[in-house]
């Protein structure tokens, strides 16, 4: 599932492999086309993010394909959109910043906690070799599944599953990047974090959440608080934790 989010400023408060990116024939491609290019100068660029590599991501992944058909004209605004199910995909700058925050390497094996569209995975995908991204709500998990086969999008695997226990199948993960809070940090993310792998994750209660990016140290998680967030709850086993 993934978050909703707002930002206010340079606050966020709220909730490898290339691909040949489709767009659409015309008027309608060169639009979204230039309403990307903005979005990331204005809305990414300008609030610091300066990994080149995750900028060029941004402009590359078409984010009007990850929401519904009819929103796809709001695709590149500076907030989240929903996207069913009570979900929303999050406002492009909190998917630049969290990713940015993991200093992803080409060769880096990456688990996402809450597909929701397969936007954020779809920006993975771009910087890393593979993408292993799980969602709870099993309509999104298929339809973003599809989108990113759309896309072109080999290196990104998809699961319907509780984000709570992790993929163990393919542990270790370089990174690890969670969309929803829980109140703690899983067990099983933390078990599944290579050493010296960065997990970023929204950590809190709802409306009094906080954005770490935490790295394992000599099997220790040692964590930097970065922001204040506002994500929607994690669900499944982590609401037993609560």
């Amino acid at each position: 599932m993934l978050s909703s989010v707002l930002s206010v400023g340079f606050l966020a408060i709220s909730g490898g492999c290339s691909a040949d990116n489709k767009e659409p024939e015309g008027d309608a491609g060169d639009r979204f086309v230039k309403a990307r290019l903005e979005m990331v100068e204005r809305q990414i660029k300008a609030r610091g993010i300066k990994d080149e590599r995750v900028l060029e991501a941004m402009r590359k992944v078409p984010r009007h394909e990850f929401v519904p058909p009819g929103l796809r004209d709001s695709a590149y605004n500076d907030c989240p959109l929903p996207i069913g199910e009570g979900q929303t995909i999050s406002q492009p700058y909190i998917v630049a910043f969290m990713t940015e925050q993991l200093h992803l390497e080409p060769d880096d094996k990456v688990l996402e906690i809450g597909t929701g569209s397969g936007y954020q995975a779809a920006i993975l995908a771009e910087l890393a070799k593979e993408v292993y991204t799980i969602e709870i709500i099993k309509s999104l998990a298929d339809r973003a599944e599809k989108t990113l086969q759309q896309q072109g999008y080999q290196n990104v695997h998809v699961k319907h599953g509780d984000g709570y226990q992790g993929w163990k199948e393919h542990a270790p993960f370089d990174c690890i990047v969670v969309t929803c809070a829980p109140t703690e940090v899983p067990k099983p993310l933390e078990e599944q974090l290579k050493e010296g792998g960065r997990l970023v994750i929204p950590v809190g209660p709802e409306f009094n959440q906080t954005l770490y990016v935490i790295t394992k140290k000599e099997g220790k998680l040692v964590r930097e608080a970065t922001i204040p967030v506002l994500f929607v709850p994690m669900t499944g086993e982590a609401e037993k934790q609560r």
